[in-house]
């Protein structure tokens, strides 16, 4: 149903649409079926894609949660906002206006549900109102709302006693009965915002899962629908296969979590997926309630995460790298019922950002988009050569340019590079960077990449010369903390400091 305004005289105009923004967390852009994955279940990301637009190569701008996220709400890069390492104590920036700011300036109602992943925690960066699951940060200051919620059905402080870490990759099924899974309340809190909506406004409702990213806690339910399948082996580049000759970030990466055996690796990713799927399933019962509120067909959706995981690929897991299984993110795109713009079944294969979604959305809802926003609008005909993302700083650091066939990835200590052809290699086994036949695009892409750079990255380079930084020789450092492990809850855990960053390498 269609909802109209009425006017003086006989004029009737069209309500301005409501918007659907969905995003997961840690999920790759290849994980699901209609993008070809041979195993993943996820009809209902399937279909949406079937009547509306998937961007192939949309890339997280820094594949880490907290950066990500401030593109995401400010439509801007890192450079911009001012975050490309996790910085768990760093408030969202008042001179960027957010995506749900901008709406509710131009009369929306605004509700977000689910991970938002700012500070402080109940900061709401503009919406009217946020409910809240933020993977068991109390500690850093704040009232979480799904913890109240399993506070009041009488499991207080038990959500993390299944025994699995937040950045680890050992899996169990989930030890709570099933409506008190994370995915089920998120899912039950935002059907109900929907329900108690202002009927006289347009509204924008930001629905966040913490899933698939780890403590991997499938219901028993979906990791049963997986158990007698054949699950896709991980894929080893050639240039993946003498860890001590990696660069040294990823030595780093290699380093900190365990090579998993491949029958506990198949497993693994069974859990994995399980999550995915039952985030999959849920998003109907949202589409559900917004049919049967009669708003569905006056509604954008939007769905994407923040970044993916490796799950083992080339040996590494988690995010962080520059590799496709990482950076590459979903981007499904629904517009109403009447849409002419977004299209149905259309494939789109342009370089888009999590900084391009605040002003597409703000497009296709006829919004004025700030001129803080670097992100271009995803249904213009503008179309960018190349794309640009980064991670970490110094001797860390990592930084990607690519344009619609190939990536460069450079390395700063050592100045190490690798380049890709996605077109010939999508899984990234054979680095080309040494490769005589490529050294035209090589060069080219080094320039692009150079304009890029800025703040302690200009220590690495000389002119147009990559000098790089030097590699350090500090030991393997000590996982005290099983990467950030959750404890009893009840009573809470006392405050931290903020700024840690707990379970990172």
């Amino acid at each position: 149903m269609t909802m109209l305004n009425k006017t003086s005289g006989n004029e009737v105009t069209k309500a301005r649409p409501n918007v659907l923004f969905v995003t997961v967390d840690q999920w790759p852009g290849g994980l699901l079926g209609c993008a070809g994955h041979p195993v993943i279940e996820t009809p209902t990301l399937d279909h949406l894609a079937s009547i509306g637009r998937r961007f192939t190569n949309a890339t997280s701008e820094c594949p880490i949660c907290i950066p990500a996220r401030r593109s995401i709400m400010t439509g801007t890069s890192p450079r911009r906002h001012g975050d490309r390492t996790f910085q768990p104590s760093l408030p969202m920036s008042k001179e960027l206006p957010t995506l749900a700011e901008t709406y509710r300036r131009n009369g929306y109602q605004t509700q977000a549900i689910g991970k938002l992943h700012v500070y402080p925690q109940r900061d709401r960066i503009g919406f009217d109102d946020a409910l809240l699951a933020e993977e068991g940060r109390g500690a850093l200051g704040g009232v979480d709302d799904y913890e109240l919620f399993l506070a009041d059905k009488g499991y207080a402080g038990q959500q993390f006693l299944h025994g699995m870490s937040n950045n680890e990759y050992s899996w169990r099924t989930w030890h709570l009965p099933e409506e008190l899974h994370v995915t089920n309340w998120t899912t039950w809190a935002a059907a109900r915002s929907i329900k108690r909506r202002d009927p006289t406004r347009p509204a924008l409702w930001h629905v966040s899962y913490t899933p698939p990213h780890p403590p991997l806690i499938p219901l028993a339910s979906y990791l049963e629908r997986y158990r007698a399948r054949d699950i896709d082996e991980p894929y080893a580049g050639d240039w993946a296969s003498e860890p001590e000759s990696l660069p040294y970030p990823l030595k780093l990466a290699r380093d900190y979590w365990p090579q998993l055996p491949a029958a506990q690796l198949a497993d693994m990713r069974r859990a994995f997926y399980a999550l995915c799927t039952h985030i999959d399933h849920q998003l109907r019962v949202l589409i559900g309630t917004l049919r049967e509120e009669q708003v569905l067909d006056n509604t954008i959706i939007l769905i994407t995460s923040d970044h993916g995981d490796m799950l083992g690929n080339h040996g590494f897991y988690a995010k962080r790298l520059m590799y496709q299984n990482s950076a590459n993110v979903p981007m499904i795109l629904v517009g109403t019922a009447d849409d002419g713009v977004v299209g149905n079944g259309v494939v789109d294969h342009r370089l888009v950002g999590l900084q391009d979604i605040m002003p597409t959305l703000l497009d296709l809802c006829g919004l004025p988009v700030p001129e803080t926003c670097e992100g271009w609008s995803m249904i213009s005909s503008r179309k960018r050569e190349t794309f640009y993302a980064e991670a970490l700083s110094g001797a860390k650091a990592m930084r990607m340019i690519r344009d619609g066939r190939h990536k460069l990835i450079w390395y700063p200590a050592g100045s190490r590079f690798q380049l890709f052809d996605l077109c010939e290699d999508p899984h990234e086994l054979h680095d080309l960077s040494a490769s005589a036949d490529h050294r035209e695009i090589f060069k080219s892409l080094q320039e692009r990449l150079r304009g890029e750079l800025y703040g302690d990255d200009l220590l690495a380079v000389d002119g147009s010369d990559f000098v790089g930084l030097a590699v350090p020789s500090s030991p393997i450092l000590q996982n005290r903390g099983l990467s950030g492990q959750r404890g009893l809850h009840y009573p809470a855990p006392p405050l931290q400091d903020p700024s840690v960053v707990v379970g990172g390498v």
